[in-house]
């Protein structure tokens, strides 16, 4: 509230404050900065964070989410500021996380006159409502200020729904400025949520029941709509009451206690082999929380389609039904509501013991070059992560051996961008699970992430959060690097530059940073175990060779292709976890 009026702005944020919102992140402008001045007069609830690019912005959003549940909120301005939204929107998008977009717009009455920053859609100016309305739930300009209760409750209603993403309000800076009037509280315009319940609960028990009962194998596959749904305990009593083998797919590395004896592993291009073995063996699949896109069911495509599945989730998997091909069942609804469900309609079951091995490592080629191998140097981070860490993980080679080879952290989170996979996505959100939870954060990334959204260091640092930024340095885009070896001859090389001293000069930069340099996995343990006991934030930079090859199980492939003789016996890449 400015002078005793209540403007639109003030309305918007005090919602959001009713609604638990405690932290919105963004990059300021002048469209947008009446909502800013909004949280600087409200009472204290809602905080704004500044970040340094609004696709960073979108990422801590999501990372408050990721950890700590609740609706995530950035605001940008105008033109840049609104675009610059753009891969973290699409990535909330495909990845299913509710987020809420408030994008400022120029003055209604100079839309389509010319307006510095135009989206309209008038005069020539491309139209914003179309381009996010295609990587959202919801879209809307508000263009009336007595509008803005029950649009704001749409979008809320939409990112909040079973399917979950981001919603996107355009805001005219005008609407912003005028008088609330007698705009409605939020909470009587949002719509309850009521989801149905499942139309094939019992098909679902029926198919599972019959599977256990004739002592056949039963895998579950929880993804990260587990943990959107916050549906992890349910997800273990339905495994402990079937018996079953867990796996998780890449991005739901923690819906499912790593550590645990049912854990068998991760599914798919990063996975681990333990887990199509576990399904040769298996009577049916049981899906939790994910449709099981390509990255989470690569080299699984064939054992799937001869086994019955089961899929938990708002949405259909990406494995439809095959003529003559065996049942697949959907169970929608709420997964939470629908896991207790079926697990009510189970009758008693024999005991069935977990498995004897729990997960195998791919076997990557060692370099001769120098380096910290990407096993070594996970393993010294495992050794020195706390219980309930948050773990944020990068795109390429770094992404491929956290998943791989971590283990995650029993209390904690482990969160990575698997809808649009870009670089840099890290950063962001590893500063808004630091703010969600004031728990020391972990962001595993290479220097590729780092160049293209490092200087988000700069966020952590102003607001002196305890953030361990771990920069795997090979001075290359090592994944792209490989694909040249692979799938190029090795005849050339776009992606490989010159070296770098990224902790020196990330030191020098922000002089209360504490950047450490590591050349062997000792000294990252030890870097680590340092950077635990001190206040605020840190970077450790591991030296990493750029020839060293992830593991990636379409790598693998292509290496066994041009380096077996045709006819020879197939090299099953892979070792014991232990």
């Amino acid at each position: 509230m400015r002078n005793g009026h209540t403007r639109v702005a003030d309305y918007i944020i005090s919602s959001l404050a009713e609604l638990g919102v405690d932290h919105v992140f963004g990059v300021g402008g002048a469209n947008i900065e009446d909502m800013y001045d909004a949280v600087h007069h409200g009472d204290g609830r809602v905080k704004a964070v500044v970040a340094k690019h609004e696709f960073s912005a979108t990422c801590m959003a999501e990372g408050s989410h990721r950890t700590v549940g609740g609706l995530g909120v950035v605001m940008a301005t105008s033109g840049a500021g609104a675009m610059n939204l753009v891969p973290g929107v699409a990535e909330a998008y495909a990845a299913r996380v509710p987020l809420l977009a408030l994008v400022g717009q120029p003055p209604r009455d100079l839309e389509g006159r010319g307006a510095f920053q135009d989206t309209s859609g008038r005069s020539g100016a491309f139209n914003a409502v179309e381009l996010f309305g295609s990587i959202s739930r919801f879209c809307a300009r508000v263009d009336d200020p007595a509008d803005t209760g029950k649009l704001l409750a749409a979008a809320v209603d939409a990112a909040r729904s079973p399917r979950g993403g981001p919603a996107v309000l355009l805001l005219p800076k005008d609407v912003q400025q005028a008088a609330a009037g007698a705009l409605r509280p939020l909470d009587e315009l949002l719509t309850p949520t009521t989801v149905p319940a499942a139309a094939h609960r019992q098909a679902a028990a029926d198919l599972l029941a019959d599977a256990a009962r004739g002592g056949s194998g039963i895998v579950l596959i929880a993804g990260d709509g587990v943990g959107h749904q916050d549906a992890r305990a349910e997800l273990a009593a339905l495994a402990d009451r079937l018996g079953a083998s867990v796996a998780v797919t890449p991005d739901g590395k923690d819906a499912f206690d790593n550590r645990e004896p049912r854990y068998v592993g991760v599914a798919g291009a990063i996975g681990h082999p333990t887990v199509r073995r576990q399904l040769e063996e298996a009577a049916v699949c049981v899906l939790v929380g994910t449709r099981l896109p390509v990255m989470a069911r690569a080299g699984l495509d064939g054992v799937l389609a001869d086994t019955p599945l089961i899929c938990f989730d708002p949405e259909p998997p990406f494995i439809g039904p095959q003529p003559d091909g065996p049942p697949v069942v959907h169970v929608d609804g709420d997964l939470r509501a629908e896991l207790r469900a079926v697990s009510d309609l189970l009758p008693v079951l024999p005991a069935r013991p977990a498995p004897a091995r729990g997960p195998e490592y791919l076997v990557t080629p060692r370099p001769d070059s120098p380096g910290v191998r990407l096993s070594d140097a996970v393993e010294a981070i495992g050794s020195a992560l706390p219980d309930d860490a948050p773990v944020v993980s990068d795109a390429g080679n770094a992404s491929s051996a956290a998943v791989h080879y971590l283990t995650a952290p029993h209390r904690g989170k482990f969160i990575i961008a698997m809808g649009m996979g870009g670089m840099g996505h890290s950063f962001g959100t590893g500063i808004g699970a630091a703010f969600a939870t004031g728990r020391r954060t972990y962001v595993l990334a290479g220097d590729g992430g780092f160049y293209a959204h490092g200087m988000e260091i700069h966020t952590a640092v102003e607001y002196d959060l305890p953030v361990t930024f771990i920069i795997f340095n090979n001075n290359a885009h090592a994944m792209c690097v490989t694909r040249e070896q692979l799938f190029y001859e090795a005849d050339y090389s776009f992606n490989t530059f010159k070296p770098s001293s990224i902790a020196a000069g990330a030191g020098a930069m922000f002089p209360s940073l504490n950047a450490v340099r590591a050349t062997t996995a000792g000294e990252l343990r030890t870097a680590l175990t340092e950077t635990n006991s001190t206040p605020g934030p840190a970077l450790v930079c591991v030296e990493a060779d750029p020839a060293e090859m992830p593991p990636f199980v379409p790598f693998l492939r292509q290496l066994e292709s041009l380096t077996t003789p045709s006819g020879a016996t197939h090299v099953d890449y892979v070792t014991p976890v232990g």
